[in-house]
């Protein structure tokens, strides 16, 4: 079968058209035919550092949409030919990819495939980032870094669905955030955002803010905070140490600081994790919430699409055709 894999780190180029074998599922697992996979940051790590790579070759790819091709041992509620989107840890990027059953999703009414392959990482992110960690209550106040990506686009949504007071966004440029105000936000502030936050909110902070970025803009993010405000770090974009906050800095305003990862979740805790994504699922399913695709390359030009995302000039979400 078709698959794309990496046999070096290194850039965009090292990604590689290959042919292998399919592979089978295993007891717990089913096997799917791959129509479209997502292309995540996470990708571009494994990629270029070894984020989360136990070996090579490797084959990336988190998530994946398409149809049930085969079905292992003690798996039920899954069928043959059934449309799903999964969410795969790796090996997305192929014609045929496996995931464990705990982590794949049939689809609700009215989702087609190409919708749904954004969805596996990004909405339940969103979600649990919003109600699972963060705890937003009706009214309160939100700022969001990286406004413009697939998380951010979600979280806007799903924080104006969920009642919140305002919401603000981070973003690099002024193209980004003009198209992020089209998804939940009161105003998107470009490059430095603290002076910018407390003005917006007549000098109290936000309540929650959200941060995949780390380093200095992690800091900034807390310091943005309201009294008793929460912060929850979702990723390390920044590529900057890993910083620690502890009570000195928490208990002046009795700030709180949380942590969300989905493909630790998917490890750890799977039943949660699948709770959790079909509450998410069900707020494309009503039209609380619309996943915006805004590139589209075949599975051969994967190394076009990492590309794109690393220039970090992209907005929404991007997807491999397969």
């Amino acid at each position: 079968m078709r698959a794309v894999e990496i046999r070096e780190y290194g850039g965009p180029e090292v990604l590689r058209p290959s042919e292998v074998p399919f592979p089978e599922p295993g007891p717990g697992q089913v096997s799917i035919d791959v129509a479209y996979a997502g292309v995540n940051f996470a990708d571009l790590l494994a990629r270029g550092s070894g984020y989360r790579v136990p070996a090579l070759p490797f084959r990336p790819g988190l998530e994946v949409s398409g149809r049930v091709r085969a079905v292992g041992a003690g798996v039920d509620g899954l069928a043959v030919g059934q449309e799903v989107a999964a969410l795969t840890g790796a090996g997305g990027y192929a014609e045929v990819a496996v995931a464990e059953a705990a982590t794949v999703f049939p689809l609700p009414d009215g989702v087609d495939l190409r919708t749904a392959a954004a969805l596996p990482t990004v909405l339940p992110t969103a979600y649990g980032l919003l109600h699972a960690v963060g705890r937003l209550q009706p009214g309160e106040t939100v700022l969001v870094q990286s406004a413009a990506g697939g998380v951010g686009t979600v979280v806007g949504q799903l924080a104006r669905a969920a009642g919140a007071g305002a919401v603000y966004g981070v973003v690099s440029s002024a193209a980004k955030a003009e198209y992020a105000r089209g998804y939940g936000y009161d105003d998107v502030f470009v490059g430095d955002f603290e002076k910018a936050v407390r003005a917006a909110t007549g000098e109290r902070g936000v309540d929650l803010a959200l941060d995949p970025v780390g380093g200095e803009t992690l800091k900034g993010s807390l310091a943005s905070l309201a009294v008793f405000g929460r912060l929850v770090s979702f990723g390390n974009a920044s590529g900057a140490e890993p910083w620690g906050v502890g009570q000195p800095d928490l208990a002046p305003h009795g700030l709180s600081v949380g942590a969300f990862s989905i493909l630790t979740l998917s490890q750890t805790a799977p039943a949660r994790l699948r709770a959790l994504a079909e509450r998410a699922f069900a707020k494309v399913g009503d039209g609380t919430v619309s996943v915006p695709v805004t590139a589209e390359f075949p599975l051969e030009d994967a190394a076009e699409a990492h590309r794109l995302m690393g220039a970090r000039t992209s907005t929404g979400k991007l997807l491999l055709r397969v």
